[in-house]
């Protein structure tokens, strides 16, 4: 492992440059920041890596506006982040986080991806359904919409449970954890209140 794939793996500004180039959507942007927030809590929590696990949920969509199906995404994101030089690890945690690739998650950074993406997006979509946005949400309102199969019905329920259940979590845990990690970005994510 050369030690200019393991520095471009926890580079940043290089990832967000990377980003910028792949994804006009501003949503989709906030997304993968609000992945990287939420992977740099649980790096923090479990003392690993907080660059490496930041930039992996920074990076875990970055072909999504040019690979919008799941026959592309991120099978052929994949090939880019190898001719960019990001390390086997790496590309490995990114392709796991995507059920349908059929990537085993066999470690703390792979599970927690794949934790930390659906329930982010879905946490998004429930502060902007409140006034106050994200201050003050609570994991029972966000179990609520859970229920409502027509809220976000692109986000996949069972992929959120599934995700609590690899990290040894409970769900409200879980849901708790990453409200308290995205709430002091809430206007850079687009969700402060009024």
């Amino acid at each position: 492992m050369s030690d200019q794939a393991e520095e471009l793996a926890r580079d940043r500004g290089r990832a967000q440059a990377l980003l910028e180039e792949w994804i006009a959507s501003e949503a989709l942007r906030r997304h993968c920041r609000a992945v990287e927030i939420a992977m740099r809590a649980y790096a923090a929590e479990l003392g690993e890596d907080g660059d490496a696990w930041g930039v992996v949920g920074l990076l875990h969509d970055f072909d999504w506006e040019r690979h919008p199906t799941l026959e592309q995404h991120p099978r052929d994101g994949e090939p880019v982040l190898a001719a960019l030089g990001y390390p086997d690890w790496f590309r490995r945690a990114i392709l796991s986080h995507a059920e349908h690739m059929g990537v085993s998650r066999d470690t703390p950074m792979e599970r927690h991806l794949f934790a930390c993406d659906e329930l982010s997006g879905f946490i998004h979509a429930c502060a902007l359904m409140r006034p106050d946005r994200l201050e003050g949400m609570e994991p029972r309102s966000v179990r609520k919409k859970l229920k409502d199969k027509r809220f976000a019905a692109n986000v996949s329920r069972a992929d959120i449970t599934l995700g609590a259940e690899e990290i040894g979590r409970e769900l409200d845990d879980h849901i708790a954890f990453v409200i308290a990690a995205l709430t002091p970005h809430a206007a850079e994510l687009g969700l402060s209140g009024p």
